[in-house]
């Protein structure tokens, strides 16, 4: 079986909006929260998680969303996601994203995304 966080993020650069359902149903539970610096509110239902990924491959078009590394504990995995593609100068750009994801089963039932991956920074 695929695992429900690369399915998830898999579906970051289709552009299919039922393609990209397709792979967004197979990896998260009826009952999803999902919520990132960029959602107002948390979104609560599949069709729109949906709408909201595909704003991604519609903004940047070419890019790709994949893990990179997560662990596990108390039934909470955190995951760092990159996101990367040409930026408009043509060279390879990739921005890191850190999300904490539960799960309800085999499906992923809450999402919480954070811009980079909280390092410190240099004052």
């Amino acid at each position: 079986m695929t695992d429900p966080i690369d399915n998830f993020f898999g579906a970051w650069q289709i552009e299919s909006p039922e393609e990209r359902l397709e792979k967004i149903m197979s990896s998260v539970a009826p009952s999803i929260v999902y919520v990132d610096p960029r959602t107002p509110d948390p979104i609560t239902s599949i069709a729109d998680l949906s709408e909201y990924v595909g704003e991604f491959s519609a903004n940047a078009p070419g890019w790709s969303a994949k893990v990179v590394v997560s662990d596990t504990i108390a039934g909470t995995t955190r995951a760092t996601v990159a996101f990367s593609g040409n930026g408009p100068d043509g060279s390879e750009q990739t921005q890191l994203g850190q999300y904490f994801i539960e799960a309800d089963g085999d499906l992923l039932s809450r999402i919480i995304g954070f811009v980079g991956i909280g390092a410190p920074t240099q004052s």
